[in-house]
């Protein structure tokens, strides 16, 4: 019986290192650079952005990030770190953009919602009720003083 226990382990070796036998589930999850939400290579080194998942242009080695599995039912198929769902539930962003300072969800949940849980205006953003939907509570510090009203308060023109 401890003869049939190393064929049996020497088999199930040999059909994982030829790929007969599936590898067991991978977390794919990564920090990709900026500290942005990232998606894992098979190669396990390449970690990238969440939103380069599904955008017809492979960026991992193999081209995981555009199997059929992965990117057939957007946004059902994708693992759930990938994924902000916006307030009104009909839409959807990439988790890297949340908290970017644009409002992808075109309601600002990504930005300002209880649920994207975002930090205040970074050093390179100006806090104000912006008038342009573009942006949410914050505008790029390089709109400022450009002649060109983004608050409504007119605080980026004559204070930023």
């Amino acid at each position: 019986s401890a003869m049939a226990l190393l064929i049996l382990l020497a088999a199930t070796a040999l059909g994982v290192a030829l790929g007969l036998l599936p590898w067991a589930p991978v977390n794919r999850f990564c920090t990709a650079p900026s500290n942005q939400t990232g998606f894992l290579c098979d190669d396990r080194v390449t970690c990238i952005p969440a939103s380069w998942v599904c955008d017809r242009a492979s960026h991992c080695r193999n081209g995981e990030d555009e199997q059929e599995k992965l990117c057939g039912d957007l946004p059902h198929s994708l693992p759930g770190y990938l994924v902000f769902l916006c307030s009104n539930h009909r839409s959807w962003v990439y988790a890297d953009q949340r908290c970017d300072g644009m409002n992808d969800c075109g309601d600002c949940s990504d930005e300002t919602g209880s649920l994207a849980s975002c930090p205040l205006c970074g050093r390179e953003w100006w806090s104000c009720i912006p008038v342009h939907y573009e942006y949410c509570s914050c505008i790029p510090r390089r709109l400022c003083q450009d002649g060109i009203q983004h608050c409504l308060s007119w605080s980026d023109e004559y204070v930023c």
